[in-house]
């Protein structure tokens, strides 16, 4: 074998030859401007581009008399392109903007957009925080005519769906950006701050109570709320040693006596719903019931919220139920767009159904028999798409019924065993992450090892009446509807409050 040898100035260049072009310096990412929204096809101004969460500090001060709420939120987040420049969604005013402790320029943009510029352009990949100093009232804001904050008599409350973060705090506001949080609230003495997860302090001073919570699994920001007023609160433990804390307005009236019946059931109803979601996935529980004139209750996360008027007819459990499935169905595993809604209404609503069944108040396939029956063919409510309803159907009475008529149809096809083994194993496999509709179908094949697609196409999707499920035609071939279950009456009259705060809707 003969060698030769290389010249000084030839071997350099072979060499150069010869280290791949991955390990050459890359050029760094230029700067660019964060997409103004997530990309949500219902709401595409809704939360931002270019970032990610990963905790939100909100350092409140809120004076009931005058709705009056001075804020310093800090955000935690990691740069997910190189940025120059990166919006949140914000609607109150602001006084300071500080990226990384340096001052950073800021201005309106749109309707609710906050357009943030640092003093430096941001690196792909970089930690960063970002502190807001901001004050305004609440209630007096509006964007497209409508505020999410509700004043009551003695304070305010911060609770809506799909939006509810602009009137008190800036942020990502969608549920694909998940965070963990610190809410510190002052309020005058005699007054309590309730918000989400653990309270880990209260103290008074100087007329002031201070109160700090916190939530330390990710949240979504419509699930963050704030709730003032003057409260009776209840505090316990599970027996698994979870914190518990509920809250009543103590001007509750007739209403107060229905309201905490319920309310107080809530560790009970999670202990159920274990069973039969699995492992209850936060660090407290609880509910609240502020003296507010709005119809709806809403599952904000470890505790839900709940207005009077949905006990005016007497204790609502079923209702306690829907929001407490929640935990698991819409907080635990969050859509991962809005026209995802039936993997957070459709369950909810189900497990109002498994409930009355553990109750001995009627089987879920009772119930279902006696849905099915109210709407005949001709009937709007099967032109309604709970797989895809629409943003102004969102919140429609089909993604919530003809939803859980998909499940029953579900169970029906698999059978009970692989049913809540696909329940369980859903959660445990998306564990506070998000999902499309597409990803359950999918997972229910997966488990059950049968071709679903059909049968989803059919009740989730299909603008027509599905024929009556095989173990329900039976009782729907005879004139009369199938009889109704004993507690469908008081379940129905849950519904019909389940109002959301924009017209039309429904939680």
């Amino acid at each position: 074998m003969h060698r030769r040898l290389l010249a000084p100035s030839a071997l350099a260049s072979c060499l150069l030859l010869a280290i791949p072009a991955s390990a050459a310096t890359a050029a760094p990412e230029p700067a660019r401007p964060g997409a103004p929204g997530i990309g949500d096809r219902y709401y595409p101004d809704y939360g931002n581009g270019g970032y990610d969460v990963s905790h939100y500090d909100l350092r409140l001060k809120y004076r009931p008399s005058n709705d009056r709420l001075d804020g310093t939120a800090t955000l935690v987040a990691t740069t997910k392109q190189a940025l120059s420049r990166f919006n949140l969604d914000f609607a109150l005013d602001v006084s300071e903007v500080r990226v990384n402790g340096k001052k950073a320029s800021f201005a309106r943009s749109g309707k609710h957009e906050l357009q943030i510029t640092p003093a430096k352009a941001l690196e792909k990949g970089q930690r960063i925080s970002v502190v807001v100093r901001y004050s305004g009232t609440p209630s007096k804001v509006k964007v497209d005519g409508y505020t999410a904050w509700h004043r009551t008599p003695d304070g305010a409350v911060a609770a809506n769906e799909p939006e509810a973060a602009w009137w008190w705090f800036p942020s990502n506001d969608h549920p694909l950006d998940k965070a963990t949080f610190d809410v510190s609230v002052t309020v005058p003495k005699g007054t309590q701050a309730v918000s989400n997860g653990v309270r880990t302090s209260e103290n008074t001073r100087s007329g002031w109570t201070r109160s700090t919570w916190r939530s330390d699994k990710p949240q979504a920001t419509y699930l963050t709320t704030l709730g003032v007023g003057k409260f009776d609160i209840t505090t316990d433990k599970t027996a698994d040693g979870l914190p518990v804390l509920n809250a009543y307005s103590k001007d509750l009236g007739e209403n107060a006596g229905a309201a905490r019946a319920s309310v107080e059931r809530s560790a009970e109803v999670v202990e159920w719903a274990s069973t039969v979601f699995g492992p209850y996935p936060f660090n407290a529980l609880g509910g609240y019931v502020p003296n507010t004139k709005t119809g709806y209750a809403l599952e904000t996360q470890t505790r839900p919220f709940y207005s009077p008027r949905q006990f005016s007819r007497g204790a609502n459990p079923s209702l306690i139920v829907h929001e407490l499935a929640h935990q698991w169905w819409g907080d635990h595993v969050s859509v991962r767009g809005w026209q995802d809604i039936w993997l957070n209404e459709g369950f909810a609503s189900y497990a109002e159904w498994l409930w009355s069944e553990k109750e001995g108040e009627g089987t879920a396939q009772e119930v279902a028999d006696y849905i099915y029956a109210q709407h005949p063919a001709d009937d709007p409510f099967w032109t309604v798409a709970p797989g895809d309803p629409g943003p102004d159907k969102q919140f429609d009475d089909a993604v919530y019924d003809r939803g859980a008529l998909a499940l029953q149809a579900l169970r029906t096809e698999v059978g009970d065993k692989t049913f809540f083994k696909i329940l369980k194993g859903w959660q445990k496999d998306r564990a506070y992450g998000n999902a499309k509709v597409g990803d359950f179908v999918r997972y229910a094949e997966k488990v059950s090892r049968k071709p679903l697609a059909d049968l989803f196409q059919t009740w989730l999707y299909d603008e027509s009446r599905p024929a009556a499920p095989a173990a329900a035609r039976a009782g729907l071939t005879t004139k009369r509807h199938p009889a109704e279950p004993k507690s469908w009456k008081q379940i129905s009259a849950t519904h019909s409050v389940h109002d959301h705060a924009r017209p039309g809707g429904r939680h």
